[in-house]
């Protein structure tokens, strides 16, 4: 089938147009909208900052008589907040030692499981599937290997290989499940998925209670991880920055080679423009539902060992955290391709870096980052406003990407 012949192939009708419709124009935005929307974002969000902070409310006062004191106050609450913000995600030169001043690397801790669960959304969207489940799929990867890291004694490379493969299988079975169902029998992979994903969080909390709870304690927490089933740090003991980030490098360029190179991924693509002039061409559309949703799911397992090898060290019922939904974002934010969605994993990592600073240095509430990161998902969802805000044109070539 060749390139001609997929682009005709999207036109054609089939079934469950709108939402492909959907994902088609979300993945048609330009680089120049996703940062233009971005921009807006921390505008808005400089707009919260400076109405909320109590020295430009002493000053608005005083607007009609000495309105350069309210400008004044309002540009330093906002420059400060931001200032720290940038500071705490990349470097921050004023810190009393030299381990704060590298917020580089917590950056980069914070980025590897958006990284792997945001390559999940990302592998979804492309062969036309919404993958809301990458919660649940975190959750049972760390239950995967949770239950080899701290329930079996292997030896040091060994045990990490097989914690790792561990998490990679649960995370594919949850996902391969919506997978199935979506291909067998027409299940919408959105009620699916996010019916996983409560299914997941009660299952792990149950377990936590039971039958991995450690010994003698009163919380749901399971045991430590043995030190043979834990990511090495990248940086030595005063950094949290593990091995877990090399992990997500080589599944961005795994996922890359992937679609673009491979004929498995051309059929992905082929499937996402139109399953139903795919099936004409031969492809077996319900197989590639079910592969594309067990790789899927197999990434978001990764990011669940992520978390649990290399941060918490030991399973919890909040070990999946945003980290789910904010894969979502980082999906979008990433145009639907490997390596966009890694630069916008790494922008939300500078986010949750950045946050604490932001809120310790400048008093700042950390849930101003929460609504950025939310006016940026509004932003990417709707290009059409962001190209009436600054007056684009749509390019003529501008269209699906699958």
């Amino acid at each position: 089938m060749s390139g001609v012949d997929v682009k005709e192939a999207a036109k054609a009708p089939g079934p469950e147009r709108e939402g492909r419709r959907i994902v088609r124009e979300i993945m048609s935005g330009s680089a120049v909208v996703s940062v233009l929307a971005v921009v807006v974002a921390l505008v808005i969000g400089g707009l919260l900052i400076a109405f909320t902070d109590v020295r430009v409310t002493a000053a608005s006062g005083y607007f009609f008589g000495r309105p350069g004191d309210f400008f004044s106050a309002a540009w330093e609450a906002v420059s400060q907040a931001y200032g720290a913000l940038w500071r705490g995600a990349t470097y921050d030169p004023t810190a009393r030692n030299w381990l704060g001043q590298l917020g580089i690397f917590e950056t980069l801790t914070f980025a590897t499981p958006l990284i792997l669960s945001g390559l999940a959304v990302t592998l979804a969207f492309r062969a036309g599937l919404f993958n809301i489940g990458a919660k649940g799929q975190i959750i049972m990867g760390a239950v995967f290997a949770g239950a080899v890291g701290f329930g079996m004694d292997l030896p040091p490379v060994i045990h990490l290989l097989a914690v790792i493969i561990a998490g990679a299988v649960g995370g594919a079975i949850w996902g391969g499940i919506a997978g199935a169902l979506k291909a067998k029998t027409g299940a919408h992979e959105v009620i699916v998925t996010i019916m996983l994903n409560y299914i997941a969080a009660s299952l792990v909390l149950y377990l936590l209670k039971n039958q991995l709870k450690a010994p003698g304690s009163t919380n749901p927490i399971s045991p430590p991880m043995h030190d043979s089933a834990l990511f090495p740090l990248l940086l030595g003991p005063n950094f949290r920055l593990h091995a877990g980030f090399i992990l997500a490098v080589l599944a961005v360029l795994a996922v890359a080679w992937l679609l673009n190179r491979s004929t498995l991924g051309f059929e992905f693509r082929a499937i996402g423009a139109n399953p139903s002039a795919a099936q004409t061409a031969g492809m077996l559309v319900s197989r590639g539902y079910i592969l594309v949703m067990l790789i899927s799911g197999a990434l978001s397992g990764l990011a669940g060992v992520a978390q649990l090898s290399g941060t918490s060290k030991s399973l919890d019922a909040d070990i999946a955290g945003s980290i789910g939904f904010d894969a979502i974002t980082v999906a979008l934010l990433g145009r639907s391709t490997p390596w966009g969605t890694f630069f916008a994993a790494l922008l939300f990592g500078a986010f949750k870096a950045g946050g604490t600073s932001m809120a310790v240095n400048a008093n700042v509430s950390i849930d101003i980052v929460l609504v950025v990161q939310s006016l940026i998902v509004l932003f990417i969802a709707a290009p059409p406003l962001i190209r009436a805000m600054f007056r684009i044109k749509t390019a003529k070539t501008e269209g699906a990407r699958a």
